[in-house]
Parts: structure tokens; C-alpha cells; sequence
């Protein structure tokens, strides 16, 4: 375009779905095909909880109905029920909503008017239907476009919302739901309001219990050093223990949602919890120690919260209300008064958490020398470290794509080579292994520094002190699909759990998918990633074509690597299951011979006959 194409003509406006469609990141963050506990399907989906939880907040409906297929969510709640006037313009019009007023929702999640409509331009099939005092009406969408608009009717069904969508998959390529991160959801939902049942593919989710119910779910019980502390304000509720993992945990919540990045008031917890201790004991502990295998969490309520992005993951708001005190003080308030107050009245329990407090304090000066050695050693490294090659984004910058930072972690310089010549240099990092990490299952920190490798992963990942500073969103191991390559993934994993088990537990941490075959013809070349979808290509192409078996990603040149790390990046996230002990899974699979280990192995041996390539 030259300077004169300039004109009148040039400027276009957008409607609201043409806008929603061509940025959807700006209202759901990244897109991704539900891999990841933050793709935008759960995004769509909780935009349109929450409108039920509202409902539940503010006194209306005390159970909401969930169904989730492979393709297909309804939502039916028994609150009020959209005015049956409102139904189209409340989910078509954008900035149209019942949350402006702060008198109908004081301390609602979202309020800026979006969500709703969110989910309807980016479904390829959006039915919401309103049931109101005997009355009914119905409106169906494709992608924000009204298709049907049916009058309203008598119904003698209980009042409420329901609504039935779709994701685009043009948007969503390859989307799949996975059970597990929906369950979290609504985990986390009934945890934040005792009394509200919520019936998820028919299992029935309840707590009477709150925070305490979260931590109890999330914890590894047979580790914790004193029961957990479980206090209650008005609006404001904490759990605490301490446990015998490295790091902190920390679940934190604004007005029920779920801030996965903390914010204001995750902060002023923080440093509310080291304040109070240190003058409960009269000591001035080192704050890491105090904090040191901490597991907590903490919800408030905020009047016209703000947060730093649609997507709500990190809480902006200074203060709890326009003309109420900070969030820092609110905070700070609570915690010195009623954490005080409990470990006066429970010494045991005070005496539990010194001891802890001075065991961390022991292992942090054990580790010191080493620990300044390994961070020199570290520091001199990533001025040539070889090992990483960077990307210009990370997840801490405040940059739009930064959800889609990732950290490839490969084995051997020939699978690095391929994926760095082919990644996105934005978003997309390469940390290269020398060979099989060491297999750290039972040992202390102190291996995390005394080991090189350990150490420049560590301070790559910039996860030392935390996840508060965490360079990529996403940690994905890519290793071959061999037997070396299933013991590097072990290795990896256990390093990961042993160590900084709240990585996991985040959902920062997966398994790259690459292809096992390629089946081409003259005319087509179809990537098949399983044996199932091997004999479906050859169905399809037909007379024989050039089947190619990849035994490792060094063999994958650049250019189809591209194809597999881009917009269509296959992920295996790894899900900690609820009811498994870290320390226990270890064991059974990087602890020595044990024998119900052995005995799986013997009860489940058996022989595969490696393809090699047909004919053509």
C-alpha cells in the first residue's frame, strides 16, 4: 500500500464477533486443542460457569447441571434466569450484562460484559435457553450469527439458564476435553461455595468444608508437619500447613476464580504469613525458611476486582474496594489477628511449625557454600551456555503471546538441532541434554546444585526461588518414543516431582507427541502418530504408498518439524492424579527393585515386532 491507497476506504470497523473472532487470544488467551488447563476451551467453559456461580453467590440456585462430550458443553443452572426480554442482547451484545450495577453483583468475576458473548462467536453451535417464572424462551447461534429466535413459551420447568455450545474447530484445531482438567474446575468451584452441588457427566461434586476440603484433596496427608490451619473472615478465607515437599504451593482465588499467577493479594499473603510468624516467635527467620514447604490457600472477595488480563489469571486490584483498604492490608490484618490467635491457642501445632521452620534453615545453610558455586558456575555458563537456546518472550514479560511460551527439552544435539531450526524464536526455547540425567529419587536439594545439568535446567527454568518468575509457561520434555527415550522422560519427571512438584501441579509440564510414521504418495503426506492411524492413511492414499518409520526426532528434518511444534503441537500434559502420593509414585517407579514392581512388569511382559518399512 502506497501513501495514497491511504483513505476513507482503508478504515473498516469490526463487529463484535468479527472482532472476537479475529483476536480471540484478547478475550481467552491462547487458543491451543485442550492439552493444557488453560486452553481456551476451559476458558469457554468457565466463562460460562460462572455466570451460574454468580447466581449461587447471590442466593439463587444451589446446583448446576455440567455435561461435557468430546465436542459438546451444557450448563443448566436454577438461579434466576436471564429476563426473557434480555435473552438475545445479553449474549450477542457486547458490554450488555447485569454486572455493571454493583448493587446486583458486588463482587462478581466478570464485569466487563464479555464472556458470554465470548463463547457464542467463537462456537460453531451457541442454544441458550432462559426458564423464568412459568415462561421460556430460546435462541440459537452459529459463531455470533442468530440462526433462531423462538418466542416465548409456557414451561413448567424450574427457573434458570441453560446454555449448549460448541467450540469452533477452526479456531480450536483438533480440541479434546480432558476429564481431568474439568474436575479441577469444578474441584475448585465447590471448595470456594459450601453448599453448591455441582453434577459433572454424573458425578456429583460437593464440599461442606472449603479451603480445608482443597488442601485435604491436594495434600499428601501422611506428610504434613501439623493439621491444617483453617481460618474464616468476612471475605476473606485461608488452609495452611506445612508439608515435607521443596518449594511453596499456593492456590489462590478472587471472587471464585481461580488467579493460577497470583497477584496482589497471593502477595500480601506471603507476606503476612513471615510477618505474623516472626512475631509470634520473636525471631527474624529468613522468610525462605518460614515459607519453605508451605501449602496454602487463600480466597477473597474484591469489589469491581481488577485483573491484568480478560483471562483473569492474575489480580491487579490495590484495594478491596473503591473507598476500602488495600488488599496488602486487608490481608496483613487478618492473617496477624486470627493466625496468631491459632497458634496461641494450639502450641502444638506452634511447635510443629518451629521445628519445620528450623529444619529448613538447617538445609538452607548445608547447601549455602555449594549453592553460591553452582549460581557462579551458572551465571558464567548463560553467557555462552550452549545448552539453551532462548527464545525473546518469556511468561513473566507482559507481552500478549506470552501464554505461548515454551521450553523445549531435548536429548542429544541432533533432536535440538531440528526443533531449533524450526521453532518460532519468539515464543519457543531449546535446552539440550548431554545424555540421561541423573536419577535423583531420594536425594536432597543439594544434588540439584552439586549436578551441572540440574543446576543450568534450574536456572533456565529461573524457578530457583519459586514459580513468581517462571521464563516459560509450558516445560515440554521431547524425547524419542523409544526405550532410552520413556527412561530420559522418567528421569526428567522425577527431577521435575522431586524438586519443584508445584511445576507439575500447575500443569506448566508435558510430553511432546511426535509422528511414528509417515505415509506418502506422489499426490498427499499424512503424519500418523499411532498404529491406528498408520493402517487409516494407508486406507485412504491406497495402492501401496511409501510408509517411512521416524525411530527418533533427529531423523525428522527441520522443515516437517516445523509441521509438528507449530499451531498443531500435540501435547501430553502430565496430571497428577488426586489420590496418588509423589512419594509413592517415585518409589514404585524410580525407587529400586521393589517387588510390586517387578511383579507388574512380569504380569504384563510382552513382545512387540517392531515395523520396519513395507514396500512401495
Amino acid at each position: 500500500m502506497t501513501k495514497s491507497d491511504y483513505s476513507e476506504d482503508s478504515i473498516r470497523s469490526l463487529d463484535w464477533k468479527e472482532h472476537i473472532r479475529l483476536r480471540p487470544g484478547m478475550y481467552i488467551g491462547k487458543l491451543g486443542d485442550g492439552s493444557a488447563y488453560d486452553d481456551g476451551i476451559y476458558v469457554l467453559l468457565k466463562e460460562i460457569i460462572d455466570n451460574s456461580i454468580d447466581e449461587f453467590v447471590m442466593g439463587s440456585g444451589k446446583s448446576i447441571d455440567i455435561t461435557v462430550t468430546d465436542k459438546k458443553v451444557s450448563v443448566r443452572d436454577y438461579g434466576r434466569g436471564i429476563p426473557l426480554g434480555k435473552v438475545i442482547d445479553c449474549v450477542s451484545k457486547i458490554n450488555t450484562g447485569g454486572k455493571y450495577d454493583s448493587k446486583a453483583f458486588q463482587k462478581s468475576v466478570g464485569l466487563n460484559g464479555v464472556g458470554t458473548k465470548a463463547v457464542n462467536a467463537l462456537s460453531t453451535s451457541f442454544v441458550v435457553q432462559s426458564y423464568r417464572d412459568g415462561r421460556t424462551k430460546r435462541a440459537e447461534f452459529t459463531r455470533g450469527e442468530l440462526v433462531s429466535d423462538a418466542l416465548e413459551i409456557d414451561t413448567t420447568q424450574r427457573n434458570g439458564t441453560a446454555i449448549t455450545f460448541s467450540p469452533d474447530d477452526s479456531i480450536f484445531r483438533h480440541y479434546h476435553f480432558i476429564p481431568e482438567f474439568i474436575e479441577n474446575m469444578i474441584w475448585n468451584y465447590v471448595f470456594l461455595n459450601s453448599g453448591l452441588n455441582i453434577n459433572f457427566n454424573g458425578t456429583k461434586y460437593y464440599s461442606e468444608r472449603g479451603l480445608f476440603d482443597l488442601l485435604t484433596r491436594n495434600t499428601d496427608t501422611e506428610t504434613i508437619r501439623y493439621p491444617i490451619i483453617h481460618l474464616k473472615g468476612e471475605d476473606i478465607e485461608i488452609a495452611m500447613t506445612h508439608g515435607g515437599q521443596y518449594g511453596e504451593e499456593y492456590y489462590s482465588f478472587v471472587n471464585g476464580q481461580h488467579t493460577t499467577q497470583g497477584g496482589t493479594h497471593q502477595a500480601a499473603f506471603r507476606e503476612a504469613v513471615v510477618k505474623t510468624i516472626r512475631e509470634f516467635y520473636k525471631k527474624e527467620f529468613d522468610a525462605s525458611d518460614i515459607r519453605a514447604s508451605i501449602v496454602s490457600a487463600i480466597a477473597i472477595r474484591v469489589q469491581e476486582p481488577v485483573f491484568e488480563s480478560q483471562t483473569k489469571t492474575k489480580l491487579g486490584s490495590q484495594n478491596i474496594a473503591p473507598d476500602g483498604p488495600t488488599v496488602r492490608t486487608f490481608i496483613n490484618d487478618f492473617i496477624k489477628k486470627e493466625l496468631d490467635n491459632h497458634l496461641h491457642k494450639h502450641p502444638s501445632d506452634a511447635d510443629a511449625l518451629l521445628k519445620r521452620i528450623l529444619q529448613s534453615e538447617r538445609e538452607r545453610k548445608d547447601i549455602a557454600g555449594i549453592k553460591k558455586l553452582a549460581n557462579e558456575r551458572a551465571k558464567k555458563a548463560s553467557l555462552h551456555n550452549k545448552k539453551l537456546r532462548d527464545c525473546k518472550i518469556h511468561f513473566e514479560d507482559s507481552h500478549e503471546r506470552k501464554q505461548e511460551t515454551t521450553l523445549f527439552i531435548t536429548e542429544g544435539d541432533s533432536a535440538s538441532g531440528s526443533i531449533t531450526k524450526s521453532r518460532d524464536v519468539l515464543t519457543q526455547a531449546v535446552f539440550s541434554l548431554k545424555g540421561k540425567p541423573l536419577n535423583c529419587f531420594g536425594l536432597t536439594k543439594k544434588v540439584v546444585y552439586e549436578n551441572e545439568e540440574f543446576n543450568l535446567l534450574q536456572h533456565a527454568l529461573n524457578i530457583e526461588d519459586g514459580l513468581d518468575n517462571l521464563r516459560y509457561n509450558h516445560i515440554v520434555i521431547a524425547t524419542d518414543a523409544d526405550v532410552d527415550g520413556m527412561h530420559i522422560r522418567l528421569l526428567l519427571m522425577t527431577f521435575f516431582l522431586q524438586f519443584f512438584p508445584d511445576l507439575v501441579k500447575a500443569g506448566h509440564v508435558s510430553i511432546l507427541q511426535t509422528p511414528l510414521f509417515r505415509v506418502r504418495n506422489k499426490k498427499e503426506t499424512i503424519y500418523c502418530y499411532s498404529e491406528e492411524e498408520r493402517q487409516l492413511a494407508i486406507q485412504k492414499l491406497g495402492n501401496k504408498p511409501e510408509i517411512t518409520r521416524f525411530k527418533g526426532l533427529g531423523e525428522i528434518s527441520p522443515v516437517e518439524f516445523e509441521l509438528f511444534i507449530g499451531k498443531d503441537i500435540r501435547l501430553d500434559p502430565v496430571i497428577l492424579s488426586k489420590d496418588q502420593s509423589i512419594r509413592n509414585l517415585l518409589e514404585y517407579y524410580m525407587g529400586k527393585n521393589t517387588p510390586t514392581r517387578q511383579q507388574h512388569i512380569i504380569q504384563n511382559l510382552r513382545v512387540e515386532i517392531d515395523f520396519v518399512k513395507e514396500p512401495v
